[in-house]
């Protein structure tokens, strides 16, 4: 006979917990509350995540910075509705909190894109550069690297650096090569990409502009140089929600995952937000990541109900890779 799978073994073999939430929604959000007032939770979600999901958090915004508000709140858990290096990095800042995830599965392109055992094959062959890694990449990539940066401050530190300083950058190479002709530096990219910002299509995106000749087109530095050479703007995903709404256009198009328009939106509900096409048929014709879509409103319920999957990093690991991501704090200031 053959004995159910506890709550952990199941979480080993399919990576989330899969049993007990309730099926009505407005059940699940009630509860999704009322656990996480109950446990002194913090949820976090990521501008990538479904909508619903974006309503319930405490917070919402960029990995980074999601995890320095987890960092300041006094609670004893922390939710990261992301993928999983986001969860990560939560744990690195907050060692002492339990951070927990939807679903293991989570993952990210870009992040997987940089296994560490070749990274640090790579590394070795430039013994005389420094590291600069993207925050997109495991907490192994960050304990290699010297300094960690973000789409938004990655041109702020480069800049900062000796200009004799060799440098590594990883795992984004399509930033990389942004950063490079920004600054003018030569620098050896990681030749690592996120699937949804390389998925944007030109030919349907010129279609687009031809429909919308008043549009703005904005767009995250993770896409292709021969897409953001017909941007109007380039920033991170914070960066390009503050572009919408302090611009007096009143039409946008948006070269980023499709999750963040439910907050510019919400942030400019008479302006027109239009998404960035992508070169795969999908539900929305536009970009979206597969892995965020893992977050869902009944695995978010489950991860809180049993605690679990849990986010565990080495201390080692967590301890280098802190340091790696405090330099950039301390260089962004």
């Amino acid at each position: 006979m053959t004995m159910p799978l506890t709550i952990e073994e199941e979480v080993r073999q399919i990576g989330y917990v899969s049993r007990s939430a309730p099926r009505d929604k407005q059940e699940l959000m009630d509860g999704i509350r009322r656990m996480k007032q109950e446990k002194n939770a913090v949820i976090l979600a990521h501008y990538y995540v479904d909508e619903d999901i974006q309503d319930l958090a405490d917070f919402v915004g960029d990995s980074l910075g999601l995890s320095q508000q987890a960092a300041a709140t006094d609670a004893d858990i922390i939710v990261f509705c992301g993928v999983h290096f986001m969860g990560e990095t939560a744990k690195i800042l907050s060692p002492d909190k339990k951070v927990i995830i939807p679903d293991m599965n989570a993952g990210c392109s870009l992040a997987d894109s940089a296994p560490a055992d070749k990274f640090a094959a790579f590394k070795a062959q430039y013994p005389d550069h420094i590291v600069l890694s993207y925050i997109n990449c495991s907490a192994e990539i960050k304990a290699l690297s010297d300094i960690i940066v973000t789409s938004s401050n990655a041109l702020k530190i480069v800049q900062s650096l000796p200009a004799d300083q060799k440098i590594i950058f990883a795992p984004d190479a399509n930033l990389g090569r942004f950063v490079s002709k920004k600054t003018g530096r030569d620098m050896v990219l990681w030749d690592g990409a996120c699937i949804v910002h390389i998925d944007i299509s030109l030919e349907k995106l010129n279609d687009l502009r031809a429909k919308y000749p008043n549009a703005k087109f904005i767009a995250h530095p993770e896409c292709q140089e021969h897409i953001l050479i017909h941007a109007d703007f380039v920033g991170s995903t914070t960066a390009l929600l503050n572009y919408v709404v302090e611009q007096p256009e009143t039409e946008f198009i948006v070269g980023t995952e499709a999750g963040i328009l439910h907050k510019m939106r919400q942030a400019v509900p008479n302006k027109k937000i239009i998404p960035a096409p992508a070169n795969e048929n999908n539900t929305c014709a536009c970009s979206e990541c597969p892995y965020m879509k893992m977050n869902t409103l009944e695995k978010l319920y489950n991860t809180l109900y049993y605690e679990l999957p849990e986010i565990h990093v080495p201390e080692e690991v967590r301890v280098k890779a802190e340091a790696s991501v405090l330099r950039m704090l301390e260089m962004s200031k």
